[in-house]
């Protein structure tokens, strides 16, 4: 095995990964906390559906595809769902697991688009600008009815209370609200709706 691995933490921005990742040129890197557990991984195809390269994450109002393609932190684009195998785990039971892959496509190109990618925020200055467009955003790119939120917004800090229906959306809501322009803090004080 290779013992020298580059890894990135949960916390770490998305930009920040992509950075270590053509630094190193490497297609994917294990997402690790600060006691060193692995809790995921990111590679080049998390990121085929940001928001920097045009691409429309939504599929039907999904809260989650929104989250994966316009959140600025590592946690939230990464993969959770990994196998690991540690150090006594014999050669043939690692290779049936490897079995599973399709493949990997290096896609080097797409991170250097999101490293090199303006914001582009046109909201004007001012809360009730940020309040509607953080609404907007919501209704029309994340897929969430804002209707069933509270939301205020005081010299650029923004505070949610009211239902959601998933993590997801909560996730949504929140990422939102970072990516608007003067924003400078995010509270969130949502609860789960029950079905």
């Amino acid at each position: 095995m290779t013992a020298k691995v580059v890894t990135v933490s949960p916390d770490h921005s998305v930009r920040h990964a992509a950075r270590i990742m053509l630094d190193h040129r490497i297609s994917g890197m294990p997402v690790v906390d600060d006691g060193g557990r692995v809790v995921g991984i990111v590679s080049e195809g998390d990121f085929l559906r940001r928001s920097e390269l045009g691409a429309t994450a939504l599929s039907s109002g999904e809260a989650r595809g929104y989250v994966k393609g316009h959140s600025w932190k590592v946690a939230d684009l990464m993969t959770s769902d990994v196998v690991v195998a540690d150090e006594e785990t014999p050669i043939e039971r690692i290779a049936v697991l490897m079995q599973r892959l399709v493949g990997v496509v290096s896609r080097a190109d797409l991170l250097r688009a999101v490293v090199a990618a303006k914001f582009d925020d046109a909201t004007a200055a001012g809360d009730d600008a940020i309040r509607r467009s953080i609404l907007t955003r919501l209704r029309e790119d994340a897929g969430v009815n804002g209707d069933a939120l509270t939301l205020t917004v005081s010299d650029g800090l923004v505070h949610f209370s009211g239902a959601v229906r998933s993590q997801s959306e909560r996730d949504a809501v929140r990422v939102v609200a970072e990516g608007v322009r003067g924003v400078k803090g995010v509270y969130d004080h949502l609860y789960f709706a029950h079905p």
